[in-house]
């Protein structure tokens, strides 16, 4: 059952325009729908009117608005296409991503460079494009929608892995440029997520005459990545590290959902905190989930804090 992340955190977001890239379905749209329904004008986002139109008419209507742009936001054609018709915006949430398997000696430059166009330079140019404006408004949030493949490079997809450890980079970098400015930018890292690209990507890897359910359960049988384990010794945890000039310290909580994002790093209000990562266990995601996280990243986290949540 789907909970409204409101019920959780108080944010009015009234008077600001949102834009959610790559938004026409999946964690982008559930996205949309927490921004309107916090009262933002919220923009969809995809390659064609049709679907733009599609995922408007499934968000229904909400305390703010919903508004669509149909561009290509993996070229830069698209990004002053959409900029044209979206001058400046307060959130800029970059959710646009694509991934695949494919065998790591095989993957040829020309999917190198694809992915790295659409996952990581068309948050770049959305940035360099829509900061400026934050900064002399003196308010902004821009949040990259990353991913556990960041941390710990699938075999087979290490292209996607690796440009999502790029997309990181890039937060950390604009979040230090911005600093000071009343704008923050961050990264939600989310894990596995059941979307229909992700049952595509599934079905990729399983015998595809598998019910989803047993998809699943086959995938999972898979050992799970050590590296990131090791932050979790317990399932139902999270665990926040925060190596910090303003004195933010380790901290294990056992807590709900809600809890995952920890209010001591959302209430830095001077120091710039250069990592902050947290990781949540005990379920697999499913869109609203990482839509209720960049609802709690929202409302107030400071520059270059990465929040990181796998299931």
């Amino acid at each position: 059952m789907r909970r409204d992340f409101n019920e959780y955190v108080n944010i009015d977001l009234t008077g600001k325009t949102a834009l959610v890239t790559g938004s026409a379905q999946g964690i982008g749209l559930e996205i949309v729908r927490q921004l309107a329904a916090s009262g933002a004008r919220a923009v969809v986002n995809g390659r064609s009117q049709e679907r733009v139109d599609a995922a408007i008419a499934e968000v229904g209507l909400q305390n703010g608005s919903v508004i669509g742009v149909a561009a290509d936001v993996s070229t830069a054609e698209g990004v002053e296409l959409l900029r044209a018709q979206l001058p400046e915006v307060d959130i800029l949430v970059n959710n646009l991503g694509i991934f695949g398997a494919a065998p790591a000696r095989e993957i040829t430059d020309e999917q190198w460079r694809n992915y790295f166009e659409v996952n990581v330079l068309s948050a770049v140019r959305l940035i360099r494009e829509y900061l400026p404006g934050m900064i002399d408004t003196g308010w902004g949030r821009i949040i990259q929608i990353a991913s556990d493949s960041a941390i710990v490079i699938p075999q087979e997809m290490i292209h996607y892995g690796v440009s999502k450890t790029a997309l990181l980079g890039v937060t950390r970098g604009f979040a230090k440029d911005a600093a000071g400015s009343g704008v923050t930018v961050n990264s939600v890292i989310a894990g596995p997520t059941h979307t229909a690209g992700v049952e595509d990507f599934v079905y990729q890897l399983v015998d595809k005459s598998l019910p989803w359910d047993e998809a699943q359960r086959e995938v999972h049988r898979w050992p799970p990545p050590r590296q990131v384990l090791r932050f979790a010794p317990m399932a139902g945890t999270w665990t926040r590290s925060c190596p910090s000039p303003v004195g933010l310290s380790a901290e294990q909580h056992k807590g709900p959902l809600p809890d995952v994002i920890p209010e001591a790093a959302l209430s830095v209000s001077d120091g710039l905190v250069d990592a902050a990562d947290v990781l949540a266990t005990g379920g697999r995601g499913v869109p609203h989930l990482w839509a209720g996280v960049v609802h709690r990243v929202l409302a107030g986290a400071q520059p270059s804090v990465v929040a990181v949540v796998a299931p």
